[in-house]
Order: C-alpha cells, then sequence, then structure tokens
C-alpha cells in the first residue's frame, strides 16, 4: 500500500430504491434503508435506520422520504446529502478518490447523470457506472465475458432487472418498474379495498416477507395483521393467511413473470439455447418471495435459481468491478458524462 492509499479511499455503492450498500477493499461496510429524515428548512435529521425508525411517527415539522424512486434520484439534494452521510460514516476522513455505482439498466442519459452528479457532489474524483443486472451477474459468479449467455433477474426495492449477458454487454435487457415496493403496496391496497383496514408500509413488508407467496404453500400461513380500521378511525386487527396475500400479489408477480417471457422471446436462438443448458439465475431482495422460482420454472420450463445470499449480490458485484477496474472495463456504462 502506497502513501497515497492512506489518504484515499474507493467505494462502491448500491444506491437502491429500498437499501444503500456500500463496499470498501473487499467488504459490506454500510446496508441502510435509503431513508431520509429532515425538517422544513430541508437540514438532515438522521438517515438510514434512524430515519427508518421514524416513520409513522414524526411530527408535521419531521419529513421523511425515500429519495430514490423506481431506481432513479427524485429529490436531488436529499439523495446527496444523503450519500454525503453514508460516505462520512464509512471512509473516516479519507478522500473518496473512485466510486463505482450500479444503476437500473432502463435510466435515462439525464438519470445517470443525476448519479454522477450526487457522487462527485459528495466527493467522488471519478465516477463509474454499472447496471444493475451486470454486476448481478458479476457477484453470483457468472462468466460475463465469455461467448456464453447467462439470464439473470434482480428484483430490487424498485426495479426488476431482466437481461441476457454475454461478451461483457447486455444482448437483452428490461427494467420494469415493478419490483419488491410495488409488492409492499399492493399488501397496502389490498388491506384498504378489503378489509377497509389502514397499515404502513413496515407492516406490509413484514407481511410479504413472512406469508408472501407466488404459488400455493403446502400448508399455508395465517398471520394476525394490526392497524387502523378507516370506518371507525380506532385501532383493529384482522386474521389473514398466505392465500389472501397471493391474491394481493398476483398481479404484480404475473408482471414479473410476463417481463421475463418477454426477455426470452427476444433472445436470439444462439443464446436461447445457452439458457435452456443453463438456466435463469434470480437475485435481489424479491428473489425471497416464496415459490416465485417455482412459478418462473412452471412459466419458462427452464430451470431457475435462487442465488446465494441474494440481497448482496448486486454489491458483490458492484466491488468486484471496483477492485478490479481494468479487468471489468468494458462492462461499465459508457453514458457521457455531459
Amino acid at each position: 500500500m502506497g502513501l497515497f492509499d492512506f489518504f484515499n479511499t474507493d467505494i462502491a455503492v448500491d444506491l437502491g430504491t429500498a437499501n444503500t450498500l456500500f463496499w470498501i477493499k473487499g467488504n459490506i461496510v454500510l446496508n441502510e434503508p435509503t431513508i431520509v429524515a429532515y425538517n422544513n428548512d430541508k437540514e438532515i435529521l438522521d438517515i438510514g435506520n434512524g430515519a427508518r425508525a421514524m416513520l409513522g411517527k414524526a411530527h408535521k415539522d419531521i419529513k421523511i422520504i425515500r429519495p430514490l424512486r423506481d431506481g432513479a434520484i427524485a429529490d436531488f439534494d436529499i439523495a446527496e446529502g444523503m450519500l454525503k452521510a453514508f460516505i462520512r460514516a464509512v471512509s473516516k476522513n479519507k478522500s473518496v478518490r473512485r466510486i463505482v455505482v450500479c444503476v437500473p439498466s432502463g435510466l435515462t442519459e439525464v438519470e445517470k447523470r443525476a448519479v454522477r452528479d450526487s457522487c462527485e457532489h459528495a466527493g467522488a474524483k471519478e465516477v463509474h457506472l454499472i447496471a444493475e443486472p451486470m454486476a448481478a451477474a458479476i457477484g453470483i459468479g457468472l462468466d460475463v465475458h465469455g461467448p456464453i449467455g447467462n439470464m439473470v433477474v434482480d428484483i430490487g426495492g424498485g426495479t426488476t432487472e431482466i437481461a441476457i449477458i454475454a461478451l461483457s454487454g447486455i444482448v437483452e435487457n428490461e427494467s420494469i418498474r415493478i419490483a419488491g415496493d410495488e409488492l409492499t403496496n399492493a399488501i397496502v391496497a389490498y388491506f384498504k379495498k378489503n378489509y377497509s383496514m389502514s397499515i404502513g408500509d413496515i407492516t406490509a413488508e413484514a407481511i410479504k416477507k413472512e406469508v408472501g407467496s407466488a404459488v400455493p404453500l403446502e400448508e399455508e400461513i395465517e398471520i394476525e395483521v394490526k392497524g387502523r380500521n378507516m370506518t371507525t378511525g380506532l385501532p383493529d386487527k384482522k386474521i389473514v393467511n398466505s392465500v389472501d396475500i397471493r391474491e394481493a400479489l398476483s398481479d404484480s408477480v404475473d408482471a414479473i413473470v410476463n417481463g421475463v417471457l418477454n426477455i426470452l422471446d427476444r433472445t436470439p436462438p444462439d443464446l436461447a439455447a445457452d439458457i435452456y443448458e443453463r438456466g435463469i439465475m434470480l437475485s435481489g431482495g424479491g428473489a425471497l418471495l416464496k415459490g416465485l422460482d417455482e412459478r418462473l420454472r412452471a412459466a419458462t420450463k427452464l430451470p431457475v435459481m435462487v442465488a446465494d445470499d441474494p440481497l448482496t449480490a448486486v454489491i458483490r458485484g458492484t466491488g468486484i468491478v471496483l477492485d478490479n477496474l481494468s479487468d471489468y472495463s468494458r462492462v461499465l456504462l459508457k453514458s457521457s458524462k455531459y
């Protein structure tokens, strides 16, 4: 290690709609919700887990937002402030020399520029972008450089990224703005429509993880849900089961399945043959939805596997690219800075 390295650091970032993860020198050093609490003067009060703890409980002088929507920056100033705070927390007063950030493959040039600018304003001297499905494929351990097709479905918070990858590039891809957040919102809407009950996002997220499913379960699960009765305005509770929640999630799950089928329909024949042999890899938090792999197997008639530790596949891949930038330079997005 040279003297220069004592005063500088390189960071890989998975700037997700739901969670932000940082990688430094081979390790995940931060994994927190992409949530910011700020006051009426737009002064940031807390970020990450601290801000999430305030959700649904803050008074009128505190605003709590997620500064990214569908994988893109929705509030530039707040996102930049959050990045600065996270960078300060992990860099230990070192300057940031280089950042590699993964972004949804469907971002526009303007949206990519917003990510670059936010990172530069947060202190990075050099910013590189990589598409999420490419980062996921590398994190899973797939050979992205060879002439063999790999299919990755990365289901994050804001987007589902579906891609066919070969020769260090994305041959076919689709970025669907239906993913973990939409599944959570579907559960909130289901309770309003069917039970006249208002539940919070944190409650809906817990329901999704505990009893959400894409196919019938061998043994269906019941859960007690507490919220506010929209008719009486009083606290209330309901007993629901995994059949109810599966119904709530069905439209969103169908959209993800149809997105996969659409990509397969557009895949060149020789790459389709590779996918037939190698199957489909699932990553991201949405990959943990019970039975989603089974549902996709039934729809595609292909092998479908869930990656090891799917929640961290993207940041692991982004970190590998950061640590071996010359070997992976061809996989980086070549968008113009200006």
